[in-house]
């Protein structure tokens, strides 16, 4: 019996190219801080390694700590005393990257759809942004934070996808076993591993991301009302 359904932001909810909304995020966040003593190029790289680090963090800390520990080693100064600009820049210039998402009215449609059904959704992003980042992209898709039982952010969540103790851990803090879940999302590499831990997962094929080239013919797959399909016949 399915009683939670996990879904993936990016690509998922919010369709965007990702490498567009990349690049234009970090792109921002280099304009905004340089004022300020931060060497564009020295922070896109600090911003990257430290994504990189989180990536690979084996649960000892949350992904917040990972990550400043590896971008402060780029700079000659405690970079948290900042934390304020940083948020300043989430609050005010990132909420122009929303330019470069899409929006899809059938992703709102389809979770209000899911909950009337009685069942709880779950935001199962990336945890690699902080929360102000992740609610803000939450509404440019039309949601409300409040919609989800569990929203995972950097400062929340010890793992990353696609290690398979990301999932693991929202297991455990919601009290859920795999069978009782089913996760959405449209990379094949990031989103589909849930099936190890026992998930039914469906795959949103409407911005498809398969690195590895996999066979997705063995996962349910389709856009919104394909899922909404899927969903009622389990």
């Amino acid at each position: 019996m399915i009683t939670t359904v996990f879904f993936d932001l990016d690509g998922t909810l919010l369709p965007m190219d990702q490498e567009v909304f990349v690049k234009n995020y970090l792109g921002r966040m280099a304009r905004k801080m340089a004022p300020y003593g931060y060497d564009p190029d020295t922070l896109v790289k600090a911003v990257w390694a430290g994504t990189g680090a989180m990536v690979k963090n084996d649960g000892s800390v949350f992904n917040e700590t990972v990550f400043w520990n590896v971008f402060n080693r780029f700079f000659d100064r405690d970079t948290q005393v900042d934390a304020p600009l940083f948020e300043e820049f989430y609050r005010v210039e990132f909420q122009e990257v929303r330019n470069d998402c899409g929006f899809n009215p059938r992703a709102g449609e389809t979770i209000r759809e899911i909950k009337e059904m009685g069942l709880s959704v779950v935001l199962a992003t990336n945890p690699l942004f902080p929360a102000i980042a992740t609610h803000s992209r939450v509404t440019w898709a039309g949601l409300e934070p409040e919609t989800f039982s569990l929203i995972t952010t950097y400062e929340n969540s010890r793992y990353c996808k696609p290690n398979s103790d990301y999932y693991r851990e929202i297991l455990g803090k919601l009290n859920l076993t795999g069978e009782q879940c089913l996760m959405v999302g449209n990379d094949v590499t990031e989103d589909m591993v849930a099936r190890e831990l026992g998930f039914q997962v469906f795959l949103l094929t409407d911005c498809l991301i398969n690195r590895e080239n996999r066979d997705i013919s063995q996962y349910p797959q389709g856009s919104f009302p394909e899922l909404m399909d899927y969903i009622r016949s389990l």
